[in-house]
């Protein structure tokens, strides 16, 4: 009897130790990547004791974001954005590539869908619509060059509807009700709202097609806090592992060197 209140004494002390030195991570993210990134931390946490809280910003904002305070443990984002951060001896050297994500076509369940088959029928799409909607972050950068390079700018942009990010452009195709309005977004954004009545028409037409790379990198200063920063480390590895690879390709995220 004593000897089994003993061992139970010693669970009890060693995992409460183990919350003692459980921490909560805080991470910055684009939003292309949360199909993928959402199981992968769970499987983190599960097996750490650790919890991450994530804010999820287009592009654009992260680098700006990444400064504020009370600061972030570890941030993903373009490449562009990460060097741009790096010039500024914000973010670490050692970085974790996630992965690339196209540029997909969205519209409501019940809205007409557009034949995106080829380049050609896209633009008489576009041409058609009554109403285009896109972000004014990385897919909505290059959807600007794209309008450009068909020669339908002007039109196309006289009846588009242009929001900050990606989440806002799905909310306005699900709160619609033109027959013939269709949006663009990243991919894996548009499955994220799938389930609230938005549908995933297909992918750009390859030779049109345009790819974000996602990469992971660290601050440049640490936390204070040793166990902190030790887990931060352990969340960019983890990142970096054959179960993280694996989740985030089944959530539509594509390898990228």
């Amino acid at each position: 009897m004593k000897r089994r209140w003993l061992l139970a004494l010693s669970l009890g002390s060693c995992l409460a130790g183990q919350a003692a030195q459980a921490v909560e991570l805080r991470m910055l993210s684009a939003g292309a990547v949360e199909l993928g990134l959402t199981p992968t931390l769970a499987v983190f946490q599960r097996d750490t004791g650790h919890a991450v809280q994530v804010t999820f910003a287009a592009a654009p904002a992260l680098a700006s974001q990444f400064g504020t305070a009370p600061g972030y443990d570890l941030v993903i984002a373009p490449p562009a954005v990460l060097d741009a951060l790096a010039r500024a001896g914000a973010v670490a050297g050692e970085r974790v590539t996630i992965g690339k994500v196209g540029i997909g076509v969205a519209m409501r369940s019940g809205a007409t869908a557009p034949d995106i088959s080829s380049v050609e029928t896209l633009k008489r799409e576009l041409l058609s619509a009554e109403s285009v909607v896109f972000n004014r972050a990385s897919t909505g950068l290059y959807i600007d060059t794209l309008l450009q390079n068909l020669g339908i700018a002007d039109a196309v942009n006289a009846k588009a509807a242009r929001y900050g990010d990606g989440a806002s452009v799905m909310r306005h195709l699900l709160a619609g009700t033109k027959q013939h309005e269709f949006g663009f977004g990243a991919t894996t954004e548009i499955v994220l709202f799938e389930d609230q009545g938005l549908k995933l028409v297909g992918p750009l037409p390859a030779a049109v097609q345009n790819y974000t790379t996602y990469v992971a990198a660290l601050p440049a200063r640490p936390a204070a806090d040793a166990v902190r920063a030790a887990a931060a480390v352990a969340l960019l590895h983890h990142l970096a592992s054959a179960a993280a690879r694996a989740a985030f390709a089944n959530a539509g995220i594509e390898s990228a060197p």
